[in-house]
């Protein structure tokens, strides 16, 4: 039986996810790598893997999720299916993704990077935390910002801010699991 309240299927999404550390760590890892192969692949080529590498995150975070004990897939909470329907939403944007890559490929890196950072505004909600709105804005100002400041260089340099955007995320979101633990600690404490 589902929990009833908002805040009570707040605290069953986070039970079940355990902080949902999984994804963000796919992707950092999955965006470095595209870092990486953009300083040493030509362009179109690096365009190419960055293209292709983002669709190993999910598959990457499923066997993160399984090692960490996280419930990515076949969770029932209806938070959990508002997530999965605003990763839908992310991904319908690969119509407009597949035009830009077959016309004007430079704009792949600005497109992805910003496109597949959308869905944090509404896990942010989710757990009722500013970290998901502060991914997604700062995510896409910095893309926007590298895209312009550095053409020579769009995959590598828009990768790199996606990496940021997860590493600087994945240090606000275990503060809030270590501090959750202390909560939880205290209230055990307080009954005993």
């Amino acid at each position: 039986m589902l929990p009833e309240t908002l805040h009570q299927l707040r605290a069953d999404f986070d039970a079940r996810s355990k902080g949902s550390l999984a994804l963000p760590m796919a992707g950092a890892i999955v965006w470095a790598v595209i870092a990486v192969l953009g300083m040493i692949l030509p362009e179109k080529t690096a365009i190419l893997a960055l293209v292709f590498a983002t669709g190993a995150i999910f598959p990457l975070a499923i066997g993160i999720a399984r090692a960490r004990g996280e419930e990515l897939l076949g969770n029932t909470n209806p938070l959990a299916r508002l997530m999965a329907a605003a990763v839908l939403m992310v991904n319908l944007l690969w119509a407009l993704h597949v035009p830009l890559f077959l016309i004007v490929p430079q704009f792949i890196p600005l497109s992805i990077g910003i496109g597949l950072g959308l869905h944090w505004v509404i896990y942010g909600w989710i757990i009722k935390h500013p970290l998901g709105v502060q991914h997604a804005i700062g995510r896409s100002l910095g893309l926007v910002a590298v895209w312009f400041a550095l053409p020579d260089y769009r995959v590598t340099a828009c990768a790199v801010v996606v990496v940021a955007a997860y590493l600087v995320t994945l240090v606000q979101m275990r503060a809030r699991l270590v501090a959750a633990d202390a909560n939880s600690t205290k209230s055990l404490q307080a009954t005993a």
